[in-house]
């Protein structure tokens, strides 16, 4: 819980969204600004419960019927991905940037891509109506750059 709260804190301080993953119940506990569900977590009508109006976003996968169930569900954000291969997780489900143009003809619910974004590949989600991007690899295991330096080659 003590790295929560410090990593609450660093996200005050560059004012950015606190996500939890995978737990409401520690959102809560956090005070996050909200929680991000798998598939095999809790349900976003129980999650909706304990967070009140906090921000849920469901993963998505690659599946349109899963991003309509979610959007009906009211999320506040749909992910998808993964785009490519990932260093973080191991890859199960692979998404391509028509499912992004799909989704946006139907709905305004933000959507985030997730899944092996680098600097080389992060635009075109970006220009294929992804309105949020997940990096996680690029910036933790990068080689080449510090954490800082790769999200400042973002910009």
């Amino acid at each position: 819980m003590i790295i929560g709260e410090k990593i609450k804190n660093i996200c005050k301080q560059y004012k950015v969204k606190f996500i939890i993953n995978d737990d409401p119940l520690l959102a809560l506990k956090l005070n996050a600004d909200g929680c991000h569900l798998g598939q095999k977590d809790m349900n976003i009508k129980i999650a909706k419960k304990i967070l009140g109006k906090k921000i849920i976003g469901i993963t998505c996968h690659n599946s349109m019927n899963l991003a309509r169930k979610a959007i009906k569900a009211k999320a506040d954000y749909i992910a998808f991905g993964a785009f490519n291969q990932s260093k973080t997780k191991k890859t199960k489900y692979v998404a391509s940037v028509n499912i992004l143009n799909k989704v946006k003809k139907f709905t305004k619910t933000p959507i985030v891509a997730i899944g092996g974004i680098d600097l080389v590949n992060y635009k075109n989600l970006l220009l294929n109506n992804a309105n949020f991007l997940a990096i996680s690899g690029y910036i933790w295991k990068n080689k080449k750059y510090k954490p800082l330096q790769a999200i400042k080659k973002l910009k």
